[in-house]
């Protein structure tokens, strides 16, 4: 059957998705990943995936995004509603309420947000959405007005990955409540959070697989447990390659940009610079790709560079940007779940989850071929 179809539109969906596998990239896939294979918009892609009512597109087109979600993985609930023209929203089911401290100043949120939705949306369910900037007697009031709204249940994000103390609003809802990016001491509901070490290990090691020994990292701001924990990963990293740790090697940073390029300029001073930086972050990469670049180095050829986060930018850098996924669609999607199959109990503690940093290869990564002395 399928020698029948002969169009250059399949043809290219073909074409690329044999390049996907190729280059083994990341198993997440995003809609502008959609929208590039299918040859259309990101909003091309979101209208036909979320059957968004009132909007009239050819079926050439729709076909065409259909079947480049599918040969690209996209973690979509099903396909099977896709393939019906004006298909009824399902009745709403139920209320879930989604409070974050910080919503317009971060993707992460955003992200997560689209993720519960992704794993609600089949079951008819809403999300209501708040954004509560900690504030002592804002996040209280804006809790006890969602429950006011008839929610069946809460979730309850924190931007920066880190213990909380919850409103004693959250402790009086007689509905299941789970966290996403944070956790408390009583550990009183489902916690989910990156797994973080285990991330800045392996970014570590693949550089390590790559033949560097000599590898540089900039930190984050050292107060902070995504930076605390990527750090431990890169040093467990060296450790189980035998590598010495030099402090030399870590300069601190604050997620920027601007940080990221004096970080690499300082390391570039070194008598035995790196072969390799771990940038722990992609704002941090930024800048270091530009301090690179205006010392005359080529990447990956002369110096290797690594991310962390996968934001939209590192797909557009120059050579493109190797890093991690931050879970946070699939930290989304795992609260839906627990709420599933949430039997909440008195006195019951919950588990603090930890999910996996996916590392994305792409080009910024190449072999060694500098001679150490001190590595025989």
């Amino acid at each position: 059957m399928g020698d029948t179809v002969d169009n250059s539109t399949t043809g290219k969906v073909k074409t690329t998705r044999l390049a996907v596998r190729r280059k083994r990239v990341s198993k997440r896939v995003t809609m502008t990943d959609i929208a590039r294979v299918a040859g259309c918009s990101q909003a091309t892609v979101s209208f036909v995936l979320n059957r968004t009512p009132g909007i009239k597109l050819a079926a050439e087109t729709r076909e065409r995004v259909i079947e480049a979600a599918r040969s690209l993985g996209y973690a979509a609930p099903s396909f099977a509603h896709l393939d019906i023209a004006d298909t009824p929203t399902p009745a709403v089911d139920s209320k879930i309420g989604f409070v974050v401290d910080q919503l317009a100043t971060s993707p992460e949120a955003v992200v997560a947000i689209e993720g519960a939705r992704q794993a609600s949306w089949n079951a008819g369910n809403i999300i209501l959405v708040a954004q509560t900037l900690n504030d002592p007697e804002m996040e209280p009031r804006t809790i006890r007005a969602l429950g006011e709204q008839g929610i069946s249940a809460l979730i309850y994000m924190a931007i920066f990955t880190r213990e909380v103390v919850l409103p004693a609003a959250i402790y009086e809802l007689d509905i299941p409540v789970v966290l996403i990016n944070c956790y408390t001491t009583d550990h009183a509901f489902p916690a989910v959070v990156p797994s973080e070490i285990a991330g800045g290990q392996h970014s570590t090691r693949h550089l390590i697989q790559h033949g560097h020994r000599r590898i540089g990292t900039i930190t984050g701001e050292p107060w902070m447990e995504a930076a605390k924990d990527r750090l431990k990963g890169y040093r467990r990293a060296l450790a189980t390659a035998d590598i010495p740790f030099d402090p030399e090697l870590v300069i601190e940073g604050d997620w920027s940009a601007s940080a990221g390029y004096a970080a690499t300029k300082e390391l570039l001073t070194l008598d035995d610079r790196p072969t390799a930086i771990f940038c722990q972050n992609d704002r941090t990469a930024i800048g270091c790709y530009e301090a690179l670049k205006e010392a005359g180095m080529r990447i990956p050829e002369d110096i290797s560079v690594i991310g962390y986060d996968d934001e939209e930018i590192s797909r557009h850098l120059h050579p493109q940007l190797t890093t991690s996924v931050l879970p946070h669609r699939a930290m989304g999607r795992w609260a839906i779940e627990q709420l599933d199959s949430f039997a909440q109990s008195s006195g019951e503690r919950y588990p603090v989850t930890k999910l996996e940093c996916p590392l994305v290869e792409r080009l910024s990564v190449a072999e060694c071929t500098a001679k150490l002395a001190y590595f025989g």
